[in-house]
């Protein structure tokens, strides 16, 4: 299939972009700049990752310029023509809930979150003759590809870091209790190239539907990297919308791919 992938140069993207080529599918890649478009015509599937990922960003009209409106000028092109969508939401629009099924209301806590649920409900308003798929990632961790995404990179990447390069590992206070669910990448990519031969337009989950507390993620690397753990408190602008618990409701994804096995 000839595919247009967004976010080639980002960590879930320079995964996918390896993925998609591997299976042999035809890959033309766009960064994004303000007031520039690609052409989607030619295209049977666009992968929409790329955005300002930030969810410490406070500069909202940035945010919403590149992640709502560039991604709604593309849902666009994409139904004038009949080209099919994937594009990458986040869990971040549930907020601080303790239920995360795709149908649960949202609750946005920064302008990266409101970004990502405008997009899904202009999604959800706008329904046309092609397939959507919009996917909600929940925490997503892997090898490669995570060092430029600086406070914004998995614990699992921050923690290394810290342990090779200092010896220790900051870690808030209570980091026992701040569960997440936290999913290898190659897991995501997986997921996105089955969905390429899905028919179904919605959101769903992506994550695992198990969790895992950062108290254990920083256990398990320093046991590997033989480092101490240091108790930190947390920042006071994270107070209050930190997401101290993160579980992928995941029955509709496994529906899905079950259903289509």
């Amino acid at each position: 299939m000839n595919i247009l992938l967004t976010g080639h140069r980002g960590f879930i993207g320079s995964h996918m972009l390896t993925a998609l080529e591997s299976a042999g599918h035809t890959v033309a890649t766009f960064d994004w700049a303000d007031g520039a478009m690609p052409s989607v015509m030619e295209q049977d599937w666009v992968v929409h990752m790329g955005a300002n990922s930030s969810t410490v960003e406070r500069d909202v009209d940035l945010v919403l310029r590149q992640n709502y409106d560039f991604s709604r000028q593309l849902f666009n092109a994409c139904k004038t023509y009949g080209v099919n969508l994937q594009y990458a939401s986040s869990a971040s629009v549930y907020g601080v809930v303790s239920t995360f099924t795709e149908d649960a209301l949202p609750d946005p806590r920064n302008p990266y979150a409101w970004s990502k649920y405008l997009f899904e409900r202009y999604h959800a308003q706008h329904p046309g003759g092609n397939t959507v798929q919009g996917f909600r990632y929940f925490n997503v961790y892997g090898p490669e590809g995570e060092a430029h995404k600086g406070d914004q990179a998995s614990p699992y990447y921050k923690f290394a870091h810290q342990a090779q390069t200092t010896g220790k590992i900051k870690l808030f206070r209570g980091s026992n209790q701040f569960e997440r669910d936290f999913i290898h990448v190659s897991e995501i990519v997986d997921m996105h190239l089955q969905f390429l031969n899905i028919k179904d337009s919605g959101v769903w989950n992506m994550g695992t539907g198990r969790t895992k507390s950062f108290q254990t993620v920083a256990e398990e690397v320093a046991r590997k990297h033989s480092a101490e753990i240091e108790y930190i408190d947390m920042p006071e602008v994270l107070r209050g919308n930190y997401q101290t618990y993160t579980c992928a409701d995941v029955a509709k994804l496994r529906k899905t791919l079950d259903n289509t096995a």
